[in-house]
């Protein structure tokens, strides 16, 4: 009798576990679409920093996820159909790098995922959720909420350059219209005009800085797009070139060779993304996941540049900065 129960308890057992643990069926590999508009050359320190908050939230890279980038290398007309391929592979989740990509990503799927990398638009406002504590859809995210940052890059570039009357305005407007309205209300407030130049692509780059100086700017102004933040060494130098003083968004400009900068702390901010994806592709459910502000905020200043353009740079401004360039 006890044999027979022996006999019946191994049986069962091997019923339910054919095979040892070592030569089980591995587990499903996740897959992240990476959607972004900007340059090639811009995308792995990105994808890395995203790479890093994942490992933070718990999922091991490649191990347990994998990125299939999509990348539009500055042609906008790519990213609907690159969304749509990313849906058609039935990735587990889509990050979405700007407005744009999100817009994408957002008429490809209504079931997918979707984890925003937004530093340009109110995601209320552009109909991306429903509220910022309850999204209410399949989109969460990273938002900055811009209107703050307006009046703080017009005044720092009054501050370091007084005699400043007229600002020249690079903007994306793929971006959508609300940091140009953030910033068209904070000149109004300082008392400063605005000379506002279109740049979608590259091509637009230099025609806007002739423009700037044609209409004798005393200051320029990038709004954050992901040209911009693509392209920072290439518009410091520029800057320089055309004896502009310069500010944006993305704190790498200042570090290449631009006057000032003043945002979030990019890496920082993508790995946020990277730890939020980790918790959906983990079990959170993105209707319910309140979006997330970045956290980190640095003010930097290029003295050298300071130093090129002229200008005697006050002391309050080099209190404020995060770090200075010598």
């Amino acid at each position: 009798m006890i044999r027979r129960e022996f006999i019946a308890l191994v049986g069962s057992s091997a019923l339910a576990s054919p095979f040892p643990a070592g030569a089980q069926q591995a587990a499903k590999i996740l897959q992240i679409g990476f959607l972004y508009p900007g340059p090639r050359a811009a995308a792995p320190p990105r994808i890395k920093a995203v790479q890093t908050g994942l490992q933070a939230g718990g999922l091991r890279v490649p191990d347990q996820v994998t990125f299939i980038p999509s990348i539009t290398d500055g042609d906008a007309t790519l990213l609907a159909p690159m969304a749509a391929d990313l849906v058609a592979r039935k990735v587990d989740l889509i990050l979405a790098i700007s407005p744009a990509a999100v817009r994408a990503a957002q008429s490809a799927t209504a079931t997918i995922p979707i984890v925003a990398g937004d530093l340009e638009s109110d995601p209320v406002a552009n109909g991306f959720i429903a509220s910022t504590r309850r999204p209410g859809g399949n989109i969460t995210g990273v938002f900055l909420d811009f209107p703050d940052f307006s009046k703080k890059w017009l005044e720092a570039l009054k501050e370091t350059v007084p005699q400043v009357s007229l600002i020249a305005v690079f903007w994306d407007p793929g971006t959508g219209p609300i940091q140009l309205r953030a910033v068209e209300a904070a000149a109004q407030t300082l008392n400063l005009s605005l000379a506002v130049s279109e740049v979608r692509g590259r091509t637009d780059v230099e025609p806007a800085f002739q423009f700037a100086t044609q209409q004798r700017a005393g200051g320029l102004l990038m709004l954050s797009s992901p040209l911009i933040g693509g392209n920072t060494k290439l518009l410091a130098n520029l800057s320089v070139m055309h004896r502009l003083p310069a500010v944006t968004l993305f704190t790498d400009f200042a570090r290449d060779g631009g006057l000032m900068a003043y945002g979030p702390n990019l890496l920082s901010y993508l790995r946020q993304e990277g730890i939020m994806a980790a918790k959906i592709l983990q079990g959170a459910n993105p209707a319910e996941t309140p979006i997330q502000r970045p956290t980190k905020f640095e003010f930097i200043l290029n003295f050298r540049t300071a130093e090129l353009l002229g200008i005697t740079v006050p002391a309050s401004i080099l209190l404020r900065a995060d770090e200075v360039i010598e």
